[in-house]
């Protein structure tokens, strides 16, 4: 194997993980100790926070800061950017208030409810916020997953590229589709050519299947960075509306099942030069149980002086 793996969770602040009281030792209490114990313990995390509002240069600076030279940043792309509704409460004070008057009345938003001038504000903040990982070589890959009524067409593959090309050029964007229609047997194989072309990396993923909205558990590398993303396999819960994240993604995987996974990402490894596995099954502690467990199993390596909680072993 060529390329490194780096196993991680994709959250390190849900609330259930804190309550739980399985992960983080009682000494460890503030923002900045939980995310320098999570460092201790894994290379790498998925940022989701910025999914649901835009980041700041000082968080990103402050993240630089509080983790190891070598640790590796994963962003969730903000929710307007991937065609989901964003909270109006979300947007930057200046962009609220100067919304066209049809749309101040919304609670949500939609990237197309945004004249233009609007839209380039809110990406130049999304970038800007991004440099200090960037410079500091902790920013991973930025990830855009796009929702069920993102199809496959000439204008879909025109707005991603738009994201790679003109809007975050200086970052990789890697790309996680909810619609099984990209992966469909007419369309796989002109997805991951139209990815690989143009260096972008596929989100595989582990999911509940049956749904419009489940993609199968495709295996491909399509750039230098390889990802896997673990959202469990709940289907009772998986389009069930109304219900919490950490509801949704509940389920702890048996041993059997990563197993599944172990040779599929050890020939991620053989054709990428760094592959992302994410457990994204924030339930209690259930995300970090099953990273423990995962890179157990591929021989993943671990941050120097690693410190477990006993409930992790």
């Amino acid at each position: 194997m060529s390329a490194s793996i780096l196993v991680g969770t994709c959250s390190w602040t849900d609330r259930t993980l804190i309550d739980s009281g399985r992960f983080y030792p009682p000494r460890v209490r503030t923002p900045e100790e939980r995310l320098r114990f999570y460092a201790e313990n894994f290379p790498i995390v998925e940022v989701d926070s910025t999914y649901y509002g835009l980041p700041s240069d000082r968080n990103a600076a402050l993240w630089v800061e509080r983790t190891p030279p070598d640790f590796t940043f994963d962003l969730k792309a903000f929710a307007l950017f991937t065609q989901h509704p964003a909270a109006v409460r979300s947007l930057p004070k200046e962009v609220r208030e100067a919304r066209p008057a049809a749309a101040r009345e919304k609670a949500n938003v939609y990237y197309r409810d945004l004249p233009p001038e609007m839209q380039d504000d809110i990406w130049q903040r999304f970038a800007s916020a991004l440099l200090p990982l960037d410079s500091a070589g902790k920013l991973g890959v930025v990830l855009f997953q796009f929702p069920p009524w993102f199809l496959p067409g000439a204008e879909s593959k025109e707005y991603i590229l738009e994201v790679k090309e003109q809007r975050l050029p200086q970052y990789t964007v890697a790309v996680e589709f909810r619609n099984n229609l990209w992966l469909s047997e007419r369309n796989r194989e002109r997805t991951l050519r139209f990815l690989s072309d143009h260096r972008l990396p596929f989100v595989c993923v582990d999911e509940p299947q049956g749904f419009r909205s489940s993609v199968p558990p495709v295996v491909e590398a399509t750039a230098a960075d390889a990802l896997v993303r673990f959202h469990g396999r709940n289907a009772d819960a998986w389009e069930r509306k109304g219900i919490t994240a950490a509801e949704r993604f509940a389920y702890l995987y048996p041993e059997e099942e990563l197993q599944e996974w172990v040779d599929p990402i050890h020939r991620l490894a053989e054709k990428a030069e760094r592959v992302h596995v994410l457990m994204n099954n924030c339930h209690q502690d259930w995300a970090v149980r099953n990273a423990r467990q995962m890179g157990q199993l591929l021989g993943a390596a671990r941050p120097s002086g690693a410190t477990p909680h006993p409930e992790l072993l």
